[in-house]
């Protein structure tokens, strides 16, 4: 995806090298000889840097300017776009050169760039940069695997030449239903069809990366050498392909923008409408395993809803393209051939009727057992009378936590709550309201907590956060503070 890959970051001016500086490194902090400069192309740090193709072991990255305005924030933004829809299919890694930051975000947006969600939070400490409590992929669950966690594990500093990857990963989420060798991806697929929000987690048009704070070398800011603090970025790998709704074999480029090459009487840059205006749309299903089901628009001269296609005559519209598999075509992606898929499931024939009966079966069992049921031994502290019990896993979990808690037992609060001390666990205020997004954070960084009061030492916590991402309320919201 990096030859459709469009790079911009901001703010203006954050790339070195205009004027020209020297720079250190945090493991030689005193010997400043490198020098950034935009006018010479051996001594310029471009963002184009970050996602081209680096040949015969040369190194190219692009470059920050230094932190020579501290303690103002060094804050730098990289926004990913191609204008399409695209789903992320193993992990995305950033590569970072004399250090990786002490604090970042890495956002994605599903609407083109309208509005964007936090993807992870990275942080040597989550408690004090984001108010979060530190997390790693594999202390999730299966039932909360799309969860917004912060993690520590690549923040710390190790040395600027032994860790120099920071990644979200996707491939150990997977390796929850499928196993440590992603082995049993049936379980994914139908999970994928069962569990609410989970393809739209790995679904995105665009991707941002927020530089909050740069490496510090393990220490402190040491004022009197600024110039070893700066961002530098070699490479983002981010392995994807285009979603079609399950619609299409493949994508190709018409005027520099990705469109699907869409089957199924549906039309879209995804594969997202009917040709027909008066047939149900529906996307393509990843179930029955192996084949998966296609849902078909009607033609302007049927009538009635959507039929599903035999494998037979889908056989035959696919004939002559690219051989294609679950984890994407067969063909790579060249210059020549700017093409990627979406996986096309076929329905089953006669023969297979039996295991996709054995399927819907399980997938109803599945069902029933996210609805809940009441047990003896659903306890939840009064925020949940409903539980639910998870097979594979052997236990019980509270199903729908009300009052902002979460939880096998509600006894967490959920993001952005903070435990009330003041009040016992089953208590319906248990979780304090004190979120930094957008809705609290007030201006001059402060940040509403309508239980405890803005000066509280819970909100006093929280300022930097605020700070940091630079949120704020209306101006009636200043009364607050």
């Amino acid at each position: 995806m990096k030859e459709v890959m469009q790079i911009r970051v901001d703010p203006p001016g954050i790339t070195c090298g205009n004027p020209p500086e020297r720079f250190c490194t945090l493991e030689n902090p005193y010997l400043c000889s490198d020098e950034c400069d935009a006018a010479s192309p051996d001594l310029s740090h471009p963002p184009q840097l970050m996602g081209d193709r680096e040949r015969g072991g040369l190194i190219t990255y692009w470059q920050t300017v230094t932190w020579s305005r501290y303690p103002e924030p060094l804050l730098a933004n990289i926004t990913l776009s191609w204008n399409k829809s695209l789903e992320v299919v193993d992990d995305i890694v950033v590569t970072f050169e004399y250090g990786r930051p002490t604090s970042m975000v890495l956002e994605k947006s599903v609407d083109k760039g309208l509005s964007w969600q936090p993807f992870q939070f990275y942080a040597d400490d989550c408690m004090e940069s984001f108010g979060m409590t530190p997390k790693k992929v594999s202390d999730l669950a299966p039932s909360n695997l799309t969860r917004v966690i912060c993690t520590e594990q690549y923040s710390n500093w190790v040395g600027a030449k032994e860790e120099k990857n920071v990644v979200l990963e996707v491939r150990a989420r997977l390796q929850v239903f499928a196993g440590p060798k992603l082995i049993n991806m049936d379980a994914v697929y139908t999970r994928m069809e069962t569990m609410k929000g989970l393809r739209d987690f790995f679904t995105f048009t665009n991707l941002r990366l927020r530089l909050l704070r740069p490496a510090l070398g393990g220490t402190y800011v040491q004022r009197d050498n600024l110039l070893k603090y700066f961002y530098a970025i070699s490479n983002i790998d981010i392995p994807a392909r285009c979603k079609c709704n399950l619609h299409a074999a493949q994508c190709k480029l018409r005027e520099a923008t990705l469109f699907c090459e869409c089957d199924h009487n549906t039309k879209g840059q995804d594969c997202e409408l009917c040709v027909s205006s008066s047939s149900t749309w529906r996307a393509g299903s990843y179930l029955p395993f192996p084949r998966g089901s296609a849902y078909i628009c009607d033609t302007e001269e049927e009538t009635g809803t959507a039929v599903q296609e035999t494998a037979e005559e889908s056989e035959k519209k696919t004939k002559g393209r690219p051989e294609t598999t679950r984890d994407g075509p067969k063909e790579p992606l060249t210059e020549g051939n700017k093409e990627t898929t979406d996986r096309e499931k076929q329905p089953v024939d006669a023969e297979d009727r039996n295991s996709e009966k054995e399927t819907d079966k399980e997938v109803k069992a599945e069902e029933e057992e996210e609805k809940g049921y009441e047990r003896k031994d659903c306890e939840c502290n009064g925020h949940s009378n409903r539980c639910s019990y998870i097979d594979f896993l052997n236990i019980v979990t509270c199903v729908s936590c009300k009052h902002n808690t979460r939880g096998r037992q509600c006894q967490f609060c959920r993001l952005g709550y903070y435990r009330n001390t003041l009040v016992t666990l089953d208590d319906e205020q248990v979780c304090a309201g004190v979120f930094c997004n957008q809705t609290v954070c007030l201006k001059k960084g402060g940040c509403l907590d309508n239980r405890v009061g803005p000066s509280s030492p819970l909100t006093l916590h929280l300022l930097s956060v605020c700070l940091l991402l630079h949120l704020t309320l209306p101006e009636d919201a200043g009364a607050f503070l």
